[in-house]
């Protein structure tokens, strides 16, 4: 890679001045337009949750619709409800705001474990391949949900495991990683506990100190987990029983797995999911051709730290890979540890030349070349016309690849940088004129706003949901906001003078008088707000 001999000012911003232009394009990126978008289900989800804590002042014990909500436990949720506080505002933008602090935290993380590991440039790419892989870039970083939170410690409880066994700190080890599960846990239930079991096994038995794992600094760790998971399930046993509680985290668990999904469709998802996952993470799963050379096994072996990588990775992926029901979203904490390794290869593939090295090169080349062509489209897309500043935007961003082209072009070890900078400009043109765009001819507006002109109309009258009928998180969360208060089932001795909102499809034969609807984004149907007759 790059030479770090020269310790003065020009050698030190050519060498390092490569990450000055990625860390300004970060905010624009991360930022425009972050709460245009109608909230997906599982970010209403979150967000009515920790609404309605605020609504009930119970934040032990979460709910839907005042019924107990047993899904996940209720760290986010806090989290969320903390930003809500801050800004003042129940909206989405706030909502996804901790998503993005959480991925820069998450992005500095790695940065350190690599810098501290390896060398600065090393630790920059492998925070920005987290930070501009496909699968985060364009979809997780502007959403409300758990996982980037999650995945964040997740990583950081596989390095403790490692930075502690390599200095045989077996106290230190033990507690801070089960500190670590902890967090995980009370973030998104078992999965903490199972990263943590497995890593542990696998690494203590790799490295023969499996003798470790019955000592006891474990206990104390195990302790540490019990203390604090057991305090929060005591104070929650004020409120309600934990029979359901746990069933139901086990249920969540073991959901996308062979169990519910049979085994045919887990035999074709064993066969389906390596390709599945390149697509999601591209452009940086190309790194992964590095892994097709002969020399790579013997390579991450003679590097301790690579070698960790690879035992967490293998030992932890191979749950995902046999669960058929599982999303991408909850593969983000192996992202820096595939990445890292490819990172390290790419070093040795450059040094020789190697045709895996001009692979990789000549496809980053194409696909800035593409993003550079691509950044002149909105000029001749008639729909974008309403968009606000189209031609200097598109002039600005198009000027800009332009110059990112001329500048990399010469020196092929500008290619990875460069490809950083040509990823965080796309998402920026992203942000500016598909967002929009998408939002306007969304069905999910329409939810939105029918949602929200319901509640502000009928605020001062009571509300409840008609026995089973399938209330969509988005459209509950956008009415239990503008009504300011909880909107529960009913499922008897119903008020006739009180609003239900019912799916007429499903209760046909209910007689009741239409007040007014709300549309449903899933199938375009629309629910009807009524007075029971």
């Amino acid at each position: 890679m790059w030479a770090f001999e020269n310790k003065g000012m020009k050698a030190l911003f050519k060498n390092y001045g490569l990450f000055v232009i990625p860390l300004l394009l970060l905010p624009a990126a991360l930022l425009t337009n972050l709460g245009v978008m109608t909230f997906i289900d599982d970010e209403a989800i979150r967000a009515l949750v920790a609404l309605e804590m605020d609504l009930s002042g119970n934040y032990i014990t979460p709910t839907l619709h005042g019924a107990f909500y047993y899904n996940k436990p209720p760290l986010f949720n806090w989290i969320l409800l903390l930003f809500f506080h801050l800004s003042g505002q129940f909206d989405e933008l706030t909502a996804r705001l901790p998503t993005v602090l959480a991925l820069l935290g998450y992005g500095l993380t790695v940065f350190w474990v690599f810098r501290k590991q390896y060398n600065l440039q090393t630790g920059f790419l492998a925070a920005f391949t987290l930070i501009t892989c496909g699968r985060i870039l364009f979809w997780d970083s502007m959403l409300a949900l758990i996982d980037i939170t999650f995945s964040w410690v997740t990583f950081s409880l596989f390095f403790a495991v490692y930075y502690f066994f390599s200095r045989q700190r077996w106290w230190a080890l033990f507690v801070v990683s089960y500190l670590l599960t902890a967090v995980g846990f009370l973030l998104k239930g078992l999965p903490a506990g199972v990263f943590q079991g497995i890593t542990l096994l696998a690494y203590f038995s790799y490295r023969g100190s499996f003798k470790k794992l019955i000592s006891l600094q474990h206990a104390a760790g195990i302790a540490v987990f019990a203390l604090l998971i057991g305090a929060y399930y005591w104070v929650y046993l004020q409120y309600n029983d934990l029979d359901t509680v746990f069933a139901t985290l086990f249920r969540e668990s073991s959901k996308r797995t062979v169990v519910d999904h049979g085994l045919g469709r887990t035999i074709l998802h064993l066969f389906t999911f390596p390709f599945e996952m390149v697509y999601h993470f591209m452009p940086w799963s190309l790194l992964a051709v590095y892994f097709l050379n002969r020399n790579a096994v013997r390579l991450v072996r003679e590097d301790r730290f690579l070698e960790f990588l690879a035992v967490a990775f293998f030992s932890n992926i191979l749950i995902y890979w046999s669960s058929p029901g599982i999303f991408p979203r909850y593969l983000l904490m192996f992202v820096p540890l595939v990445f890292g390794i490819a990172l390290r290869l790419h070093e040795w593939h450059e040094r020789r030349e190697s045709w895996h090295f001009r692979f990789v090169q000549g496809a980053f080349l194409v696909l800035v070349i593409a993003i550079a062509l691509g950044s002149w489209a909105p000029l001749f897309i008639e729909r974008l016309s309403v968009v606000p500043y189209r031609t200097p935007v598109v002039l600005s961003l198009g000027l800009a690849m332009v110059g990112l082209l001329i500048w990399l072009l010469p020196k092929p070890e500008r290619r990875l940088p460069g490809m950083v900078i040509a990823l965080l400009l796309f998402r920026i043109g992203f942000n500016w004129f598909v967002i929009p765009d998408r939002n306007r001819h969304d069905y999910g507006d329409s939810c939105r706003e029918s949602s929200k002109e319901v509640g502000r109309n009928y605020r001062e009258e009571k509300m409840y949901v008609y026995r089973n009928t399938d209330m969509q998180p988005t459209n509950s969360f956008y009415l239990t906001r503008e009504r300011g208060a909880i909107i529960p089932r009913r499922w008897g001795n119903y008020d006739k003078n009180a609003l239900h909102l019912i799916d007429p499809v499903e209760y046909p034969k209910v007689s009741y008088e239409k007040v007014d609807k709300i549309y449903v984004r899933h199938g375009r149907v629309i629910f009807d707000l009524a007075r029971l007759q």
